[in-house]
């Protein structure tokens, strides 16, 4: 009985996960403007949105260029310096790591309205003018701490004597950082690359107070638009799906490489 309530609840918590995205999915397929309402199965959705005639203009493409535009490069930035601060935290010892972790994770847990808040007023003292730049800053600031916290387990998993190894054996500071760390560090980065660019592609609060006046659109903000004119953009169906693909796609093509590399150390040991 408790094995079967189990998995009964496994599944009830699936469905509710999945069954919003695959309702979204099956209406993409058909061209009624009211979601819920089946007129036939329809591409004509899909065509609008890869032709730039969605809503009588592109401005959706336009707000999806420059949410990955955003995402890309934040995510990147994000990801060179959690790293670095992931390898100057982890050297600290006592209780100088434990201050530097607690504020690491002091943005994690801040709400994003106040984050968003603060960063705008500390824009305006600074006389920074709002847009990609002032945006890109701000996911940055709120994205590290999490590439930050994917890096520093594969910190403590790694032989702490590696580095010194290579500087004995005649490497540069910065070549036994680029031959040495980086190669043994590089899951823990694609993983916070991974969740920065998540994080980055999500955000709503953030980007809609660090925007500015100049018209810059992220798709989170061109759906709460959207929405406050009476109703979505039919063609934003089609978009969730490849998106949900997308991200779906990746995650699986992940776990297939983890699992193989797991298999590999498994059959490399067993040889050994």
């Amino acid at each position: 009985m408790k094995k079967f309530l189990a998995n009964a609840y496994i599944w009830v918590l699936l469905i509710l996960l999945y069954a919003p995205v695959l309702f979204i999915a099956v209406f993409s397929f058909t061209e009624s403007r009211v979601l819920g309402n089946w007129t036939g199965f329809s591409l004509d959705l899909y065509r609008n949105l890869f032709s730039g005639s969605v809503g009588g203009g592109p401005s959706l493409l336009s707000a999806v260029q420059n949410t990955l535009i955003i995402a890309i490069v934040a995510a990147a930035l994000s990801t060179l310096l959690g790293t670095v601060a992931a390898i100057g935290i982890f050297n600290l010892h006592g209780r100088r790591r434990q201050g530097m972790q607690f504020l690491n994770s002091i943005p994690m847990l801040n709400p994003d309205v106040i984050t968003g808040v603060s960063l705008f007023l500390l824009f305006v003292f600074l006389g920074l003018s709002q847009g990609y730049v002032t945006v890109i800053l701000a996911h940055v600031t709120f994205c590290t701490p999490y590439v930050v916290l994917s890096v520093m387990p594969r910190l403590s998993q790694m032989n702490p004597n590696i580095y010194e190894a290579a500087l004995d054996l005649g490497a540069t500071p910065f070549q036994a950082l680029r031959k040495v760390l980086v190669p043994l560090l590089r899951p823990g980065m694609i993983s916070g690359f991974i969740l920065a660019f998540t994080m980055s592609l999500d955000d709503f609060a953030v980007t809609f107070f660090t925007r500015g006046t100049i018209g810059l659109d992220t798709l989170s903000t061109y759906i709460y638009t959207d929405a406050r004119k009476g109703g979505l953009t039919p063609e934003l169906r089609p978009l969730m799906t490849l998106i949900f693909l997308f991200v779906f796609i990746l995650v699986l093509v992940i776990n297939l490489r983890q699992y193989k590399r797991s298999k590999e150390l498994v059959k490399n040991e067993k040889t050994v």
